[in-house]
Protein backbone atom coordinates (compact mmCIF):
# COMPACT_ATOMS: atom_id res chain seq x y z
CA UNK A 1 0.00 0.00 0.00
CA UNK A 2 1.33 3.11 -0.60
CA UNK A 3 -0.61 6.78 0.32
CA UNK A 4 -0.21 9.12 -2.09
CA UNK A 5 -1.00 12.97 -1.48
CA UNK A 6 -2.30 14.89 -4.66
CA UNK A 7 0.12 17.59 -5.84
CA UNK A 8 -0.87 20.96 -7.69
CA UNK A 9 -1.75 20.01 -11.27
CA UNK A 10 -2.11 16.13 -10.65
CA UNK A 11 -5.13 14.37 -12.13
CA UNK A 12 -6.39 10.62 -11.70
CA UNK A 13 -4.97 9.47 -14.98
CA UNK A 14 -1.76 11.20 -13.98
CA UNK A 15 -1.55 9.79 -10.47
CA UNK A 16 -2.40 6.49 -12.18
CA UNK A 17 0.06 6.36 -14.63
CA UNK A 18 2.94 7.35 -11.97
CA UNK A 19 2.72 3.84 -10.34
CA UNK A 20 1.74 2.17 -13.01
CA UNK A 21 -2.13 1.32 -12.22
CA UNK A 22 -5.52 2.38 -13.81
CA UNK A 23 -7.22 5.60 -12.82
CA UNK A 24 -10.32 2.72 -12.10
CA UNK A 25 -8.63 1.01 -10.08
CA UNK A 26 -7.69 4.21 -7.56
CA UNK A 27 -11.70 5.70 -7.89
CA UNK A 28 -12.70 1.70 -6.85
CA UNK A 29 -10.59 1.17 -4.12
CA UNK A 30 -10.67 4.21 -2.30
CA UNK A 31 -14.20 5.42 -3.54
CA UNK A 32 -13.54 8.43 -4.64
CA UNK A 33 -16.23 11.15 -4.71
CA UNK A 34 -14.43 13.27 -7.01
CA UNK A 35 -11.95 11.71 -9.70
CA UNK A 36 -12.35 14.52 -11.81
CA UNK A 37 -11.73 17.07 -9.25
CA UNK A 38 -9.04 15.80 -6.90
CA UNK A 39 -7.68 18.54 -4.17
CA UNK A 40 -4.42 19.17 -3.30
CA UNK A 41 -3.47 17.54 -0.25
CA UNK A 42 -5.84 14.44 -0.94
CA UNK A 43 -4.44 11.15 0.44
CA UNK A 44 -5.39 8.45 -2.37
CA UNK A 45 -4.45 5.02 -1.58
CA UNK A 46 -2.70 3.13 -4.72
CA UNK A 47 -2.58 -0.90 -4.69
CA UNK A 48 -1.47 -2.92 -7.62
CA UNK A 49 -4.05 -5.87 -8.44
CA UNK A 50 -1.78 -8.94 -8.65
CA UNK A 51 -4.65 -12.02 -9.11
CA UNK A 52 -7.63 -11.01 -10.39
CA UNK A 53 -10.98 -12.83 -11.48
CA UNK A 54 -13.42 -12.11 -14.01
CA UNK A 55 -16.92 -13.32 -13.16
CA UNK A 56 -18.78 -15.56 -15.46
CA UNK A 57 -22.06 -16.73 -14.72
CA UNK A 58 -22.71 -19.31 -11.99
CA UNK A 59 -19.67 -18.34 -10.24
CA UNK A 60 -20.46 -18.13 -5.67
CA UNK A 61 -18.17 -16.24 -3.47
CA UNK A 62 -17.22 -20.21 -2.11
CA UNK A 63 -16.09 -21.46 -5.25
CA UNK A 64 -13.97 -18.83 -5.67
CA UNK A 65 -12.08 -18.55 -2.93
CA UNK A 66 -12.04 -22.65 -3.36
CA UNK A 67 -10.48 -22.09 -7.07
CA UNK A 68 -7.76 -19.65 -5.57
CA UNK A 69 -6.56 -21.14 -2.51
CA UNK A 70 -8.11 -17.70 -0.41
CA UNK A 71 -11.22 -17.40 1.84
CA UNK A 72 -14.42 -15.87 0.88
CA UNK A 73 -13.60 -13.36 3.24
CA UNK A 74 -10.51 -12.15 1.94
CA UNK A 75 -12.12 -11.82 -1.44
CA UNK A 76 -14.77 -9.39 0.65
CA UNK A 77 -12.39 -7.30 1.69
CA UNK A 78 -10.91 -6.80 -1.56
CA UNK A 79 -14.18 -5.89 -2.92
CA UNK A 80 -16.61 -4.15 -0.44
CA UNK A 81 -18.63 -3.37 -3.77
CA UNK A 82 -19.79 -7.48 -3.29
CA UNK A 83 -21.18 -6.71 0.13
CA UNK A 84 -22.45 -3.67 -1.31
CA UNK A 85 -24.33 -4.99 -3.93
CA UNK A 86 -24.88 -8.53 -1.96
CA UNK A 87 -24.32 -10.57 -5.11
CA UNK A 88 -21.79 -10.93 -7.53
CA UNK A 89 -22.08 -9.49 -10.99
CA UNK A 90 -20.69 -11.17 -14.43
CA UNK A 91 -18.69 -9.61 -16.45
CA UNK A 92 -17.44 -7.89 -13.11
CA UNK A 93 -13.67 -8.15 -12.21
CA UNK A 94 -12.73 -8.70 -8.76
CA UNK A 95 -9.40 -8.70 -7.11
CA UNK A 96 -8.47 -12.19 -5.43
CA UNK A 97 -5.03 -10.29 -4.00
CA UNK A 98 -2.88 -7.31 -3.95
CA UNK A 99 0.28 -7.55 -4.67
CA UNK A 100 1.77 -5.31 -1.97
CA UNK A 101 -0.33 -7.33 0.40
CA UNK A 102 0.38 -10.84 1.77
CA UNK A 103 -1.43 -12.68 4.50
CA UNK A 104 2.01 -13.81 6.23
CA UNK A 105 3.97 -10.67 6.44
CA UNK A 106 1.23 -8.14 7.89
CA UNK A 107 1.95 -6.63 11.19
CA UNK A 108 -0.01 -9.54 12.97
CA UNK A 109 -3.43 -10.93 14.03
CA UNK A 110 -5.67 -7.98 16.00
CA UNK A 111 -9.56 -7.98 16.99
CA UNK A 112 -11.60 -5.17 15.72
CA UNK A 113 -15.03 -4.25 17.32
CA UNK A 114 -17.58 -1.55 15.70
CA UNK A 115 -20.01 -0.04 17.22
CA UNK A 116 -23.35 -0.06 15.53
CA UNK A 117 -26.86 1.63 15.84
CA UNK A 118 -29.91 -0.42 14.88
CA UNK A 119 -30.92 1.45 11.68
CA UNK A 120 -27.89 1.19 10.30
CA UNK A 121 -27.63 0.88 6.50
CA UNK A 122 -27.94 -2.72 5.47
CA UNK A 123 -25.12 -2.07 2.45
CA UNK A 124 -22.86 -0.14 4.48
CA UNK A 125 -22.99 -3.47 7.10
CA UNK A 126 -22.77 -6.09 4.61
CA UNK A 127 -19.30 -3.99 3.10
CA UNK A 128 -17.95 -3.24 6.53
CA UNK A 129 -18.61 -7.27 8.34
CA UNK A 130 -15.34 -8.72 6.60
CA UNK A 131 -12.92 -6.31 8.61
CA UNK A 132 -15.06 -7.21 12.24
CA UNK A 133 -14.46 -9.24 14.58
CA UNK A 134 -17.15 -8.12 16.93
CA UNK A 135 -20.14 -6.20 16.04
CA UNK A 136 -21.27 -4.10 19.32
CA UNK A 137 -24.81 -3.22 18.92
CA UNK A 138 -25.86 -0.24 20.65
CA UNK A 139 -27.89 -0.13 23.39
CA UNK A 140 -29.89 -1.88 25.77
CA UNK A 141 -31.23 -0.03 28.58
CA UNK A 142 -32.81 -0.69 31.38
CA UNK A 143 -35.06 0.32 33.77
CA UNK A 144 -35.04 1.36 37.93
CA UNK A 145 -35.95 -2.11 38.47
CA UNK A 146 -33.50 -4.03 36.04
CA UNK A 147 -36.12 -4.55 33.28
CA UNK A 148 -34.31 -4.64 29.74
CA UNK A 149 -34.95 -2.00 27.19
CA UNK A 150 -34.31 -4.04 23.77
CA UNK A 151 -33.45 -2.62 20.69
CA UNK A 152 -34.44 -4.30 17.30
CA UNK A 153 -31.27 -6.59 16.71
CA UNK A 154 -32.50 -10.03 15.42
CA UNK A 155 -31.89 -9.06 12.06
CA UNK A 156 -28.22 -7.31 12.29
CA UNK A 157 -27.37 -10.57 14.79
CA UNK A 158 -27.92 -12.90 11.86
CA UNK A 159 -26.04 -10.96 9.32
CA UNK A 160 -22.96 -10.72 11.81
CA UNK A 161 -22.94 -14.26 12.53
CA UNK A 162 -23.77 -14.91 8.49
CA UNK A 163 -19.76 -12.92 8.27
CA UNK A 164 -18.22 -14.81 11.34
CA UNK A 165 -18.81 -11.87 13.00
CA UNK A 166 -19.60 -12.49 16.97
CA UNK A 167 -22.57 -9.65 17.99
CA UNK A 168 -22.07 -8.04 21.65
CA UNK A 169 -25.09 -6.55 23.07
CA UNK A 170 -23.99 -3.09 24.43
CA UNK A 171 -25.43 -1.87 28.08
CA UNK A 172 -25.78 1.99 28.92
CA UNK A 173 -28.06 3.49 31.42
CA UNK A 174 -29.01 5.89 29.01
CA UNK A 175 -32.21 8.28 29.60
CA UNK A 176 -35.29 7.93 26.76
CA UNK A 177 -33.57 11.09 25.51
CA UNK A 178 -30.13 8.98 24.75
CA UNK A 179 -28.33 10.69 27.58
CA UNK A 180 -26.21 8.35 30.52
CA UNK A 181 -28.04 8.80 33.82
CA UNK A 182 -25.66 8.20 36.58
CA UNK A 183 -28.73 8.44 38.93
CA UNK A 184 -30.17 5.34 36.73
CA UNK A 185 -26.66 2.94 37.43
CA UNK A 186 -26.58 4.01 40.97
CA UNK A 187 -30.36 2.94 41.80
CA UNK A 188 -28.77 -0.79 40.04
CA UNK A 189 -25.58 -0.15 41.75
CA UNK A 190 -26.83 0.49 45.22
CA UNK A 191 -30.16 -2.51 45.29
CA UNK A 192 -28.70 -5.78 45.04
CA UNK A 193 -32.19 -7.16 43.68
CA UNK A 194 -32.43 -4.79 40.79
CA UNK A 195 -28.87 -5.58 40.03
CA UNK A 196 -29.41 -9.40 39.76
CA UNK A 197 -32.96 -8.93 37.89
CA UNK A 198 -30.85 -7.12 35.41
CA UNK A 199 -28.17 -9.72 35.14
CA UNK A 200 -30.57 -12.74 34.80
CA UNK A 201 -32.25 -10.48 32.08
CA UNK A 202 -28.91 -9.62 30.05
CA UNK A 203 -28.25 -13.44 30.61
CA UNK A 204 -31.31 -15.18 29.33
CA UNK A 205 -31.33 -12.43 26.15
CA UNK A 206 -27.75 -12.97 25.31
CA UNK A 207 -29.11 -16.86 25.06
CA UNK A 208 -31.87 -16.40 23.50
CA UNK A 209 -30.94 -14.16 20.73
CA UNK A 210 -27.38 -15.75 20.17
CA UNK A 211 -25.05 -12.62 21.10
CA UNK A 212 -21.55 -13.96 22.35
CA UNK A 213 -20.68 -12.04 25.15
CA UNK A 214 -21.83 -7.87 26.53
CA UNK A 215 -20.40 -4.72 26.48
CA UNK A 216 -20.31 -2.28 29.71
CA UNK A 217 -20.60 0.95 28.40
CA UNK A 218 -21.18 3.41 31.56
CA UNK A 219 -19.82 6.79 31.40
CA UNK A 220 -19.92 9.58 33.93
CA UNK A 221 -20.63 7.18 36.69
CA UNK A 222 -20.62 8.88 40.23
CA UNK A 223 -16.99 8.87 41.78
CA UNK A 224 -18.73 7.88 44.91
CA UNK A 225 -19.87 4.33 42.75
CA UNK A 226 -16.62 3.84 41.89
CA UNK A 227 -16.12 0.33 43.80
CA UNK A 228 -20.30 -0.42 43.47
CA UNK A 229 -19.03 -0.43 39.78
CA UNK A 230 -16.26 -2.51 40.04
CA UNK A 231 -18.06 -4.97 41.94
CA UNK A 232 -21.20 -5.03 39.12
CA UNK A 233 -18.84 -5.65 36.43
CA UNK A 234 -17.32 -8.42 38.74
CA UNK A 235 -20.68 -9.78 39.15
CA UNK A 236 -20.97 -9.64 35.87
CA UNK A 237 -18.50 -11.58 35.02
CA UNK A 238 -18.97 -14.50 37.28
CA UNK A 239 -22.36 -14.59 35.71
CA UNK A 240 -21.09 -14.48 31.87
CA UNK A 241 -18.12 -16.72 32.52
CA UNK A 242 -19.43 -20.04 33.11
CA UNK A 243 -21.98 -19.08 30.22
CA UNK A 244 -19.42 -19.19 28.12
CA UNK A 245 -19.99 -15.43 27.38
CA UNK A 246 -17.30 -12.45 27.01
CA UNK A 247 -17.16 -9.68 28.69
CA UNK A 248 -16.08 -6.59 27.50
CA UNK A 249 -15.81 -2.62 28.86
CA UNK A 250 -15.49 0.86 27.59
CA UNK A 251 -13.39 3.18 29.72
CA UNK A 252 -12.72 6.44 29.40
CA UNK A 253 -9.50 8.00 28.03
CA UNK A 254 -7.20 8.37 31.11
CA UNK A 255 -3.43 9.59 31.55
CA UNK A 256 -3.24 8.76 35.44
CA UNK A 257 -4.85 6.33 38.15
CA UNK A 258 -6.00 10.14 40.30
CA UNK A 259 -7.45 11.67 36.54
CA UNK A 260 -10.03 14.21 37.89
CA UNK A 261 -13.65 14.67 36.30
CA UNK A 262 -16.36 12.82 36.38
CA UNK A 263 -15.88 11.03 33.21
CA UNK A 264 -12.47 9.55 34.48
CA UNK A 265 -12.63 9.36 38.07
CA UNK A 266 -14.87 5.83 39.06
CA UNK A 267 -13.27 4.15 35.86
CA UNK A 268 -10.30 2.03 37.50
CA UNK A 269 -7.99 0.65 35.34
CA UNK A 270 -6.52 -2.29 37.18
CA UNK A 271 -9.83 -2.84 38.92
CA UNK A 272 -11.82 -3.40 36.00
CA UNK A 273 -9.30 -4.75 33.29
CA UNK A 274 -8.20 -7.51 35.86
CA UNK A 275 -12.10 -8.39 35.46
CA UNK A 276 -12.63 -7.75 32.39
CA UNK A 277 -11.91 -10.02 28.86
CA UNK A 278 -11.58 -6.69 26.87
CA UNK A 279 -11.47 -3.11 27.36
CA UNK A 280 -11.52 -0.38 25.09
CA UNK A 281 -9.65 2.64 25.79
CA UNK A 282 -12.07 5.47 24.07
CA UNK A 283 -9.16 7.46 22.33
CA UNK A 284 -10.93 9.94 20.31
CA UNK A 285 -12.79 12.93 21.71
CA UNK A 286 -10.43 15.51 22.08
CA UNK A 287 -12.27 17.50 19.29
CA UNK A 288 -15.15 17.43 20.23
CA UNK A 289 -18.94 19.11 19.52
CA UNK A 290 -18.82 22.02 21.79
CA UNK A 291 -15.00 22.28 21.88
CA UNK A 292 -12.52 24.37 20.51
CA UNK A 293 -11.58 23.08 16.56
CA UNK A 294 -8.84 20.23 16.94
CA UNK A 295 -8.15 16.98 15.74
CA UNK A 296 -10.90 14.17 17.09
CA UNK A 297 -8.12 11.82 17.63
CA UNK A 298 -4.50 13.16 18.02
CA UNK A 299 -1.91 10.57 17.97
CA UNK A 300 0.23 11.94 21.04
CA UNK A 301 -2.63 12.52 22.84
CA UNK A 302 -3.40 8.96 22.21
CA UNK A 303 0.04 7.88 23.20
CA UNK A 304 -0.29 9.05 26.47
CA UNK A 305 -3.20 6.96 26.87
CA UNK A 306 -1.98 4.26 25.68
CA UNK A 307 1.47 4.87 27.62
CA UNK A 308 -0.88 4.99 31.10
CA UNK A 309 -3.13 1.89 30.01
CA UNK A 310 -0.49 -0.54 29.06
CA UNK A 311 0.80 0.17 33.26
CA UNK A 312 -2.57 -1.02 34.78
CA UNK A 313 -4.08 -3.30 31.94
CA UNK A 314 -2.68 -6.66 30.11
CA UNK A 315 -1.63 -5.32 26.67
CA UNK A 316 -3.59 -8.64 25.14
CA UNK A 317 -6.95 -7.00 26.67
CA UNK A 318 -6.71 -3.78 25.46
CA UNK A 319 -8.46 -2.47 22.11
CA UNK A 320 -7.76 0.71 21.08
CA UNK A 321 -10.72 3.64 20.52
CA UNK A 322 -10.91 4.58 16.35
CA UNK A 323 -13.29 7.62 15.68
CA UNK A 324 -15.07 7.06 12.00
CA UNK A 325 -16.70 10.45 12.03
CA UNK A 326 -15.61 14.47 11.06
CA UNK A 327 -16.51 17.93 12.84
CA UNK A 328 -16.74 20.89 11.40
CA UNK A 329 -16.85 24.25 13.13
CA UNK A 330 -18.02 27.93 12.26
CA UNK A 331 -15.15 30.39 12.72
CA UNK A 332 -14.67 32.16 15.42
CA UNK A 333 -14.99 29.50 17.98
CA UNK A 334 -17.21 30.88 21.13
CA UNK A 335 -16.71 28.99 23.93
CA UNK A 336 -20.09 27.97 25.61
CA UNK A 337 -21.54 28.79 21.88
CA UNK A 338 -19.93 27.44 19.22
CA UNK A 339 -21.13 23.76 18.45
CA UNK A 340 -19.39 21.39 15.23
CA UNK A 341 -21.30 19.69 13.24
CA UNK A 342 -21.07 16.23 12.90
CA UNK A 343 -19.73 14.96 9.41
CA UNK A 344 -18.23 11.48 8.00
CA UNK A 345 -14.97 11.57 6.13
CA UNK A 346 -16.55 11.14 2.86
CA UNK A 347 -18.37 14.23 3.75
CA UNK A 348 -15.21 15.75 4.92
CA UNK A 349 -14.34 15.25 1.54
CA UNK A 350 -17.38 16.20 -0.72
CA UNK A 351 -17.61 19.13 1.39
CA UNK A 352 -14.13 20.56 0.61
CA UNK A 353 -14.16 19.82 -3.05
CA UNK A 354 -18.30 21.87 -3.09
CA UNK A 355 -15.82 24.87 -1.68
CA UNK A 356 -12.76 24.32 -3.48
CA UNK A 357 -10.25 24.00 -0.15
CA UNK A 358 -7.05 22.75 0.16
CA UNK A 359 -6.00 20.30 2.36
CA UNK A 360 -3.47 20.45 4.98
CA UNK A 361 -2.20 17.86 7.10
CA UNK A 362 -0.80 18.69 11.06
CA UNK A 363 2.44 16.69 11.72
CA UNK A 364 1.92 16.57 14.84
CA UNK A 365 -1.67 15.53 15.70
CA UNK A 366 -0.74 13.04 12.08
CA UNK A 367 -4.43 14.58 10.77
CA UNK A 368 -6.06 16.25 8.02
CA UNK A 369 -7.77 19.39 8.25
CA UNK A 370 -8.91 22.38 5.65
CA UNK A 371 -10.51 25.81 6.03
CA UNK A 372 -13.50 27.04 3.57
CA UNK A 373 -15.94 29.88 3.48
CA UNK A 374 -19.72 29.26 3.24
CA UNK A 375 -21.68 30.31 0.95
CA UNK A 376 -23.14 32.77 3.50
CA UNK A 377 -19.84 34.35 4.11
CA UNK A 378 -19.36 32.59 7.03
CA UNK A 379 -15.42 30.60 7.88
CA UNK A 380 -15.10 27.40 8.56
CA UNK A 381 -12.52 24.52 9.84
CA UNK A 382 -13.37 20.63 9.49
CA UNK A 383 -10.91 18.25 11.15
CA UNK A 384 -11.49 14.78 10.05
CA UNK A 385 -9.37 11.67 8.72
CA UNK A 386 -8.21 10.02 5.99
CA UNK A 387 -5.52 7.42 4.34
CA UNK A 388 -2.64 8.84 6.29
CA UNK A 389 -4.16 9.77 10.06
CA UNK A 390 -5.63 5.78 10.00
CA UNK A 391 -2.76 4.43 9.16
CA UNK A 392 -0.47 6.43 12.17
CA UNK A 393 -3.56 5.19 14.94
CA UNK A 394 -3.28 1.79 13.69
CA UNK A 395 0.01 1.29 13.82
CA UNK A 396 0.42 1.93 17.18
CA UNK A 397 -2.13 -0.95 18.32
CA UNK A 398 1.24 -2.80 16.58
CA UNK A 399 3.60 -0.71 18.25
CA UNK A 400 1.84 -1.08 21.69
CA UNK A 401 1.40 -4.63 21.00
CA UNK A 402 -2.67 -4.34 21.75
CA UNK A 403 -5.40 -6.72 21.47
CA UNK A 404 -6.49 -4.33 18.66
CA UNK A 405 -9.29 -1.44 18.14
CA UNK A 406 -13.13 -0.58 18.95
CA UNK A 407 -14.43 1.75 15.79
CA UNK A 408 -16.89 4.60 16.94
CA UNK A 409 -19.01 3.52 14.93
CA UNK A 410 -19.65 2.28 11.61
CA UNK A 411 -22.75 3.93 10.49
CA UNK A 412 -20.99 5.47 7.44
CA UNK A 413 -18.10 2.96 5.41
CA UNK A 414 -14.98 4.70 5.48
CA UNK A 415 -12.75 3.15 2.68
CA UNK A 416 -9.57 4.42 3.09
CA UNK A 417 -9.80 3.32 6.95
CA UNK A 418 -10.65 -0.27 5.60
CA UNK A 419 -7.53 0.39 2.91
CA UNK A 420 -5.51 0.23 5.78
CA UNK A 421 -6.62 -2.08 7.70
CA UNK A 422 -6.47 -4.55 5.01
CA UNK A 423 -2.68 -3.71 4.50
CA UNK A 424 -1.33 -3.67 7.55
CA UNK A 425 -3.25 -6.67 9.72
CA UNK A 426 -5.14 -10.02 9.79
CA UNK A 427 -8.74 -9.36 11.04
CA UNK A 428 -9.42 -12.35 13.46
CA UNK A 429 -12.90 -14.07 13.51
CA UNK A 430 -14.26 -16.31 16.31
CA UNK A 431 -17.44 -17.82 14.47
Amino acid sequence: MTIHVVQPGETITTIANQYDVTPERLITDNELPNPENLLVGQSIVVQHAEVIHTVVAGDTLYGIAETYGVTPNQILQNNPRIGELGYLVPGETIVIKFAEVDERNKLGNIVIGGYAYPFIDRAVLRKTLPFLTYLYLFAYGFTPTGELIPIDDEELIATARDYGVGPILVLAPMTPEGNFSNELAHTMFTNPEVQNRLIDNLVATMKAKNYVGMDVDFEFVLPGDKDLFIQFIRNLKNRLEPEGLLLTVALAPKVSAEQPGLLYEAHDYPAIGAIADKVLLMTYEWGYTYGPPMATAPIPSIRRVLEYGITEIDNNKILMGIPNYAYDWKLPFIKGQSAAQTISNVEAIERAVQYGATILFDEVAQTPFFYYTDSEGVAHVVWFDDARSMEAKFRLINEYQLSGAGVWQIMNFFPQMWLVVNSLYNVQKIL
